[in-house]
């Protein structure tokens, strides 16, 4: 398997991405430079839509909406955008201080919630949460908190046949996963599926022994778990078991996010960070903060969309 560039431009911290299947194109988010994404991977032309005042915030997730136009995670809440660059509408204002916690990994389960994984920025409060938003039927919204006191959610994917969700706490080195009921939305017997080895106090990036901490992720028809490694430099596929089937160098020390796509979503597209990256690591991986991609044997699950 080899790894090929989409992109050349680097994001500050790319994330988020999911291939939109009626318009054959690809989407991710800049968090830092906040700015949504998409390119046509055919042409390799990369459109770019800013994050403008009232709303110039973060985007920290997003996902597409079955009416046309995407559903987006911000700091300061969920915002519906029925077109591409178009006015962005309030649809749940988050009740966490927003000074220090902000949206992060989220995505759409199998109904159209959109669930949304947050970051405490300060590391000192484990403030971050997983909620989802039910905006069935028009008009309505129920939103579910189902878990909370960590520090960096991420890693949200759902199993094959929607009995488990997974999720994250990137700087506690440690992936969840969660029985779950679709109908009702309810999670439980909460347990470890995967534990990884902490960054050695005063460790540097790419030192012997570490091997990074679990940030994105997404699952194929097989309900294998694959996961970007950050600082790792690799991304990792396991089995439903917890069997370690895949270790995958990646072109960037910090890969964030991975998704399938393509008409056989068999190609499988990566995006990473750059901000606040040192130059040494720079120079050794020039495509950092690019989105990669390359072809799988076995498809992934496609994108859920979003119902209102």
């Amino acid at each position: 398997m080899t790894w090929q560039a989409v992109t050349t431009t680097p994001d500050q911290l790319g994330e988020s991405p999911f291939w939109h299947p009626r318009e054959q194109m690809l989407y991710w988010v800049d968090i830092a430079g906040k700015k949504i994404r998409r390119c046509n991977v055919v042409t390799g032309a990369v459109e770019t839509w800013p994050m403008a005042a009232p709303h110039a915030q973060e985007p920290g997730c997003i996902a597409p909406a079955h009416t046309g136009g995407l559903v987006v995670g911000l700091r300061d809440g969920v915002y519906r955008a029925p077109q591409w660059g178009g006015a962005l509408t309030c649809l749940h204002r988050f009740t966490h201080d927003n000074t220090i916690t902000r949206a992060n990994d989220g995505k759409c389960d199998v109904l159209g919630r959109f669930w949304v994984g947050t970051v405490d920025e300060s590391k000192a409060h484990s403030a971050a949460e997983l909620i989802s938003l039910d905006c069935r039927p028009p008009g309505s919204i129920t939103v579910v908190r189902h878990a909370g006191g960590a520090l960096t959610g991420n890693g949200l994917a759902w199993s094959p046949d929607n009995q488990t969700v997974y999720w994250s706490d990137t700087p506690r080195h440690v992936i969840y996963a969660w029985d779950w009921d679709a109908s009702t939305n309810v999670t439980s017997n909460q347990r470890v599926f995967q534990r990884f080895e902490p960054k050695p106090s005063g460790g540097q990036p790419g030192m012997p022994g570490y091997r990074g901490r679990p940030d994105g992720a997404a699952v194929d028809v097989l309900g294998n778990y694959w996961v970007a490694m950050y600082e790792g430099a690799r991304l990792l596929q396991f089995a439903p078991t917890g069997e370690l089937l895949a270790d995958i160098a990646t072109p960037m020390q910090c890969p964030t996010m991975p998704c399938f796509g393509g008409d056989d979503l068999r190609t499988l597209y990566l995006t990473s960070v750059s901000k606040e990256r040192s130059a040494q690591e720079l120079a050794a991986y020039p495509l950092s903060g690019c989105v990669i991609s390359m072809r799988v044997d076995v498809p992934g699950l496609p994108a859920n969309g979003f119902s209102d």
